[in-house]
């Protein structure tokens, strides 16, 4: 690197640093004028970049709250080492692999819980069988050598693994974000977590009260509320987290759900479709093609005019240019160190203790699904389980994967015809919106670009992953 981009990136940087006393000074169009080459020049998709638009916006409202080490952490560790260096070192891995590496991972250290909440796709690991720290150790200073410094910690319960806070605390120049039940949340977690300020909790909620103790047990609704009033109270930011399913769906995409949380101080929403995995899984839970459209229309008018940030796995794909799995955005170690595609994808062809990350990123198994993106010119069709699952049976058939866990094999069996009847009831209704409403809402000229860059985008996957010889390595 010369000298003079080592004098960019310094100040690049450093002009970053300065934001957290810039930012309570800026109005709202400052700050997008700031921000908005950057937007504009490094994400092609129109919904994306009014998507990362408004989370600026909110993020600017949320600054004033936050602790001073959580407003450090934000800035420092997040903006400066995953957006800024971060991107360095994988920009630098591009010209060496041929393509990026991904910008986060999940990693479950643990699948046991103090709960058993039916439907968990955690639950039909080995709820004894804890990462050990060793291990995950590795795994963090391998993802900073591929560029990567934000982590999502699931599960199980992440507050039950006994090395959390040494995580925190050891990578302390990586940010996380951690799926919890938040029963575990006690003023002195909190307290904790605002001292390290490198941790975003996302709390798992079903409902209101009354949905809520129905699925995690009587009086977990309000071990919640108390969580939220901690993290509040000590300057944390924190975030919800919920599943869609058949009976839920139209209150987790209400204005009155969406009100409540922003008023308990949540930054953050993500927003999960039930999928037929782990324990017990029941098809019905899913819900049906015309609620997940709707739920689409609900969220987008939502997280338009809410002092929140709102986002949905199943129901974005237009943000992002559809699946983000298999490594081209993020991929997921379980308990085990199994490397698998997905949260939900409960296949693998290899382990972390086996093998390092570079290697297993650039294995058949992970260049299967990124040949294969977008699987579907509609991007509001992206997923490889429910949208186009032959695309899941043809990945684990094409590189022998195996299960991750026992049944887990029943998502691409049993599961199969099922699935396909979901894909294509709601394929129709997908295509009606994506076809004949939402790519003839942009200007000609935008639609015109945007098309362009997906058709390019799916042809220069086909050529980059193309599949390997046996033979070939990673250089």
């Amino acid at each position: 690197m010369g000298i003079l981009t080592k004098l960019h990136d310094k100040l690049i940087s450093t002009a970053m640093r300065g934001m957290g006393t810039l930012l309570p000074l800026l109005s709202d169009s400052q700050l997008i004028n700031i921000v908005k080459k950057r937007i504009d020049t490094e994400i092609p998709y129109p919904a994306g970049r009014d998507f990362v638009t408004r989370m600026v916006l909110v993020f600017k409202e949320f600054f004033p709250r936050l602790s001073k080490s959580v407003q450090k952490k934000a800035v420092e560790v997040f903006l400066v080492n995953a957006e800024v260096h971060g991107a360095k070192v994988r920009e630098s891995l591009k010209d060496r692999l041929g393509y990026w590496a991904p910008f986060l991972f999940v990693v479950s250290p643990t699948m046991r819980c103090n709960l058993k909440c039916y439907g968990c796709y955690a639950g039909e690991y080995r709820k004894e069988d804890d990462l050990p720290w060793e291990t995950l150790d590795s795994i963090m200073r391998q993802a900073k050598e591929l560029g990567i410094y934000f982590i999502v910690i699931s599960g199980g319960e992440p507050f039950i693994y006994p090395h959390l806070f040494k995580l925190l605390e050891t990578h302390n120049d990586m940010y996380f974000q951690s799926y919890t039940n938040g029963t575990l949340i006690t003023e002195d977690v909190a307290k904790r977590l605002s001292e390290l300020g490198n941790l975003i909790p996302c709390i798992s909620v079903e409902g209101f009260q009354k949905e809520t103790d129905a699925r995690r047990g009587q009086g977990h609704f309000k071990r919640i509320m108390q969580a939220m009033e901690y993290l509040r109270k000590y300057g944390v930011l924190f975030g919800f987290s919920a599943t869609a399913t058949r009976e839920n769906n139209e209150l987790i995409s209400s204005e009155p759900f969406v009100d409540f949380y922003v008023q308990q101080g949540c930054f953050i929403g993500w927003y999960f479709n039930y999928i037929p995995i782990g324990k017990a899984p029941v098809l019905d839970l899913m819900p049906t093609p015309q609620q997940r459209i709707e739920r689409k229309r609900r969220l987008c008018e939502l997280r338009a005019k809410k002092n929140i940030i709102l986002a949905d796995f199943w129901c974005d794909g237009d943000l992002c240019g559809g699946c983000i799995a298999g490594g081209r955005h993020y991929f997921h170690i379980n308990n085990r160190g199994d490397v698998e595609p997905c949260v939900f994808f409960h296949f693998a062809c290899d382990n972390v203790k086996d093998k390092p990350l570079i290697e297993i990123l650039d294995s058949n198994f992970f260049r299967s699904f990124r040949r294969r993106q977008p699987y579907n010119e509609n991007l509001m069709r992206p997923c490889a389980i429910i949208d186009n699952p032959q695309v899941l049976r043809d990945v684990v058939k094409e590189n022998n994967a195996y299960p991750t866990h026992l049944g887990a094999e029943q998502i691409a069996t049993e599961f199969a015809p099922f699935l396909d009847k979901y894909a294509e009831e709601y394929g129709r209704l997908a295509d009606d919106e994506w076809f004949n409403k939402y790519l003839p809402s942009l200007s000609e000229e935008e639609r015109t670009i945007f098309l362009n860059y997906l058709r390019d985008f799916k042809a220069e996957n086909e050529r980059v992953f193309a599949p390997k010889k046996q033979a070939e390595a990673v250089r």
